[in-house]
């Protein structure tokens, strides 16, 4: 019979393959069964709660701290209050327009540069650089001010802009740096091997922390006097050359998963060293490597909120912030749910995008 003569017969199969999953991988054994069980059991317990303490007894504005500490649900008033504060930091209040703006542009470019239809209207990759380089340029603008806006110091920047800035600008920066280092690793010139080796081990067995304090604390006092390079700058070069280390392992391990013949074949064609690497070894390195790579972003994108040590108001630092008005003192757990979502939303993006990229470019088939 075809399935024209029976038009509920895909919408059956579907549901028949569906069902079929659900028992085979909930229930097909006594151990699964269990287990399924006692998750079921469990978020009957919780769910309920949660839900309540989230909606059904939480407190909207207008409301205040006394009246949130004596209820029994979340405290949203606090975040309809302190909202901008956690988003933007000590950023000036009227002109957190600007860095909303920023930030819907560097969505939209990176939207953008997602899909693949982007490339193949940009022409070139030449081309999407420079319209890269020109948005990275309005949004420094918006932020710094100047040419008409007032301007704003960078010590003032913070929020998820500044968490942005140090995990996006940190990660693309220290992924060229980390090609660079991979490729000197396996160089057959000594001096270039000794030194990338030296670099990444060194890196790699101090904290983030550890670079961050001497950044801001021990580099004003080794260069010259009258020398100043603006905090979040020192911060931003930190980030560049502790992600790179690892990322420069990780692309080394892709480097190394190349079969001889790869190279054998390019040097058959005549193609010298970097035109090898660029054309024919780097692509499929890359690939291999995807995970191991987002991986890092994402470890990169959470390992910001380090910089609140350094006395900068990252996204984190802004929700400490916030939580320490004495207006609202003791409210805190719907300032970290707020930030916590957050992170779980770009992480979860990050993710979901690279998984996708990896189907399409075919990455972990044999």
């Amino acid at each position: 019979m075809t399935v024209a003569t029976m038009p509920d017969g895909p919408r059956h199969g579907i549901a028949a393959r569906a069902g079929l999953w659900v028992w085979r991988n909930l229930f097909g054994t006594v151990a699964n069964s269990l287990v399924t069980l006692a998750i079921l059991w469990l978020l009957a317990l919780a769910v309920p709660g949660v839900v309540r303490w989230l909606f059904v007894d939480a407190l909207w504005a207008p409301a205040t701290a006394e009246q949130c500490l004596q209820g029994a649900g979340a405290c949203w008033a606090f975040l309809q209050a302190k909202y901008r504060l956690i988003l933007f930091g000590p950023y000036p209040y009227d002109e957190q327009w600007r860095p909303a703006l920023a930030m819907a542009l560097f969505f939209a470019m990176v939207v953008a540069t997602c899909f693949p239809r982007t490339f193949r209207l940009a022409g070139r990759m030449r081309l999407l650089l420079a319209v890269w380089l020109v948005a990275v340029g309005l949004i420094g603008w918006l932020l710094r001010g100047g040419g008409g806006l007032e301007p704003v110091e960078a010590r003032l920047w913070g929020g998820l802009p500044l968490t942005l800035m140090l995990s996006v600008v940190g990660a693309f920066s220290a992924f060229w740096l980390a090609i660079l280092l991979a490729l000197g690793r396996r160089s057959a010139m000594p001096f270039v091997r000794l030194v990338s080796i030296g670099y990444i081990e060194l890196i790699r067995g101090v904290p983030l922390i550890g670079l961050l304090f001497m950044a801001v604390v021990l580099f004003p006092l080794i260069v010259p006097p009258g020398v100043d390079v603006d905090k979040l700058a020192r911060a931003q070069i930190a980030f560049v050359l502790f992600f790179a280390a690892y990322m420069a392992e990780a692309i080394r391990g892709g480097l190394q998963a190349i079969p001889a013949g790869q190279y054998e074949a390019a040097a058959a064609l005549g193609l010298g060293y970097w035109r090898t690497m660029r054309l024919v070894v780097l692509p499929q390195a890359l690939r291999i490597v995807i995970p191991a790579l987002v991986n890092i972003f994402i470890g990169a994108f959470k390992d910001t909120s380090l910089v609140l040590i350094i006395a900068m108001f990252d996204l984190l630092g802004s929700a400490n912030a916030a939580k320490s008005d004495s207006t609202w003192w003791g409210l805190y757990v719907e300032a970290y749910l707020f930030v916590a979502t957050i992170y779980l939303v770009f992480c979860a993006l990050m993710s979901a995008y690279s998984q996708r990229l990896e189907r399409r470019l075919g990455a972990g088939r044999g």
